[in-house]
């Protein structure tokens, strides 16, 4: 199955969009930690109008930039394993607007799984999220509100909180913005 790449700008500067056929598989910010870390090395370039699910994900996020929640979520294909995978479908539960922590986290996984996570297993795989703002990745702080662990970097972590309508500067609180 063919992989494809696209590049766009955005206001927190350019991304680069990869997908094959089943949907969105990377969405990353120029030179971010792990940039590309799941691309095809044969992916073909193409311009974004080409992929059905490319215009799908450039209407969401020219939604998102415009400061709305989009409402609805492009196909995603993220690659990764069962632990990854599902960290990233938690991460996709955090309502636009909110935040939660790599605890919140682990405990949710511990719920659903019956095992115990690590909060530092969960950053890991947070950190590995192939597809950066439309899995939000960025709504997770650390414990005491701290803007950590960022691989797009915490200056553009801090300008997607705002424009969701989040201070960074007021995220010590754990019950404030806190998805469950």
């Amino acid at each position: 199955m063919p992989t494809y790449l696209a590049e766009m700008a955005s206001p927190i500067g350019d991304l680069s969009l990869a997908g094959d056929a089943t949907g969105i598989t990377g969405l990353w910010l120029q030179g971010q930690r792990h940039f590309a870390s799941t691309l095809s090395s044969d992916a073909q370039r193409v311009a974004v109008a080409d992929i059905p699910a490319f215009v799908m994900a450039a209407t969401w996020l020219h939604e998102y930039f415009e400061g709305h929640d989009p409402g609805f979520m492009p196909p995603l294909a993220p690659k990764g394993s069962v632990f990854r995978q599902m960290v990233w479908d938690i991460l996709r539960e955090i309502p636009y607007g909110q935040t939660t922590t790599y605890g919140a986290i682990a405990r949710q996984l511990a719920e659903r799984t019956g095992r115990r996570q690590a909060a530092q297993a969960v950053g890991g795989a947070v950190g590995h999220n192939p597809i950066s703002i439309i899995v939000p990745c960025h709504r997770v702080v650390g414990t005491d509100g701290s803007l950590t662990g960022y691989a797009g970097g915490v200056e553009r972590k801090r300008r997607l909180l705002v424009l969701e309508g989040i201070d960074p500067t007021d995220l010590h609180a754990p019950a404030r913005g806190t998805a469950r």
